[in-house]
C-alpha cells in the first residue's frame, strides 16, 4: 500500500476534470478559479485526469485539455496524474485498510426498480404518489450487506458512515449531512473492475497531499463520503473546502456535457479568461497576455462574491468565440 506523504509545507489544490470531452465554459470556470485561488496562496496546483470510466473517457479528451489549459496559461505543477494508471492502488485500498467496511453486491439496476416499485405500491395505494417514491429514491436499501459474496465476482459496495457530518465551506457555508442516510452503501468498484469516482478521487487527494478542495456545486451531495473514505483509509484530512455556483446558460440549465455545452475556442485565450473571470465575478483585469492577465487575477482573487451563490448564469449578451 503507498503510504501518503508528509503534511504539505505549502498549500495544494487541484483540477480534476473527467475527459468524457473537451472543456467547456463551466469546466474553464472551475480550473479558472481553483488555480487563482491555490496560487493567491502560494501553494501548487496538481492536475488530475480522471479517466478510470473507460466506456465514457477518451484519450483524445485528456489530450485536448493539456492543449487548451497551456494555451491559457493555467501551467499545472509536477507530472499529470491519469488515475486510469492507479487502478492497482485503489484495489489495494480496497483489499487491506477499507476491505471490512466493503461487501458484493449481486443487484443489477433492473433488480433494484423492481424493488422500488413493489415498496412504493405496498407503502401507497396512490399510483400518483407511488411514482413520486420511485423520483425520490437514493439510498441502496442494503440487500446485500450479509450475503458474503465474493467481493471479486461481484459489484463492490462501501458501507458509510450513519451520523452526521460538518464542515465548513469557504463559499456556500457551514454544511452537515448524513452520508448512509443521503447516498447510502455507494458501488466503489464495477463487476468489470471499473473504479468509481468516489474511490479514486478521495484515495488521489490524500496520496496527493491536497489541502485545498475548490470544485463544482453539484458535487457537494458526495463530500462527506469522500470525508469518510478518506479518514478510513486513515488518509490526510482535506483543510478547505470550497463548492463553486453552478455555471448556467440564460434558461437557467447548468452547463455540461449532457446539456451539449459548446467546447472552449482558445484561439483567444485572453478573451476567454477575461469571460470566465466576469463570471466568477472577479474584479476586472487588463486585457494582455494569458499569463498576465492570470498574474493580475491571482493577485486580487476574491472568494466573497461568490458566497451564498449556487448558480452564475451566462448573459444572453455573451457569444463564445466564432
Amino acid at each position: 500500500m503507498l503510504i501518503p506523504s508528509q503534511p504539505p509545507s505549502r498549500p495544494i489544490g487541484r483540477f480534476a476534470p473527467s475527459p468524457t470531452g473537451e472543456l467547456h465554459l463551466g469546466s474553464l470556470t472551475t480550473a479558472l478559479a481553483s488555480y487563482c485561488h491555490i496560487k493567491s496562496l502560494n501553494g501548487d496546483w496538481l492536475l488530475r485526469i480522471e479517466d478510470t470510466d473507460t466506456e465514457r473517457c477518451d484519450q483524445q479528451f485528456s489530450e485536448q485539455i493539456l492543449i487548451d489549459l497551456e494555451a491559457l496559461s493555467l501551467h499545472w505543477d509536477g507530472d499529470v496524474v491519469y488515475q486510469s494508471e492507479r487502478i492497482d492502488i485503489y484495489n489495494d485500498y480496497l483489499s487491506s485498510t477499507l476491505l471490512p467496511l466493503t461487501y458484493g453486491c449481486q443487484c443489477s439496476r433492473k433488480s433494484l426498480e423492481q424493488y422500488w416499485e413493489r415498496k412504493a405500491i405496498v407503502e401507497t395505494s396512490n399510483l400518483q404518489n407511488a411514482n413520486q417514491k420511485l423520483l425520490n429514491r437514493q439510498r441502496y436499501p442494503r440487500c446485500c450487506v450479509d450475503a458474503s459474496l465474493n467481493k471479486d465476482q461481484h459489484k463492490l459496495r462501501i458501507q458509510l458512515p450513519d451520523y452526521s457530518i460538518g464542515f465548513r465551506d469557504g463559499i456556500q457555508g457551514l454544511q452537515w449531512d448524513n452520508p448512509q442516510q443521503t447516498l447510502g452503501d455507494m458501488v466503489v468498484r464495477r463487476q468489470d473492475g471499473m473504479i468509481n469516482y468516489i474511490l479514486a478521487a478521495s484515495l488521489d487527494d490524500g496520496l496527493q497531499g491536497v489541502t485545498h478542495i475548490m470544485r463544482g456545486l453539484d458535487i457537494l451531495p458526495m463530500t462527506t463520503a469522500q470525508i469518510s473514505i478518506m479518514q478510513a483509509a486513515r488518509l490526510p484530512a482535506i483543510e478547505q473546502w470550497y463548492h463553486l455556483p453552478l455555471i448556467c446558460n440564460p434558461n437557467g440549465q447548468k452547463l455540461s456535457k449532457q446539456n451539449l455545452a459548446q467546447p472552449i475556442d482558445t484561439r483567444d485565450p485572453s478573451k476567454l479568461i477575461a469571460h470566465a473571470l466576469q463570471l466568477l465575478q472577479q474584479p476586472l483585469v487588463d486585457m494582455d497576455t494569458p499569463a498576465r492577465m492570470l498574474e493580475q487575477a491571482v493577485a486580487q482573487w476574491d472568494n466573497t462574491p461568490l458566497q451564498g451563490k449556487t448558480s452564475l448564469n451566462i448573459p444572453n449578451s455573451y457569444i463564445p468565440n466564432p
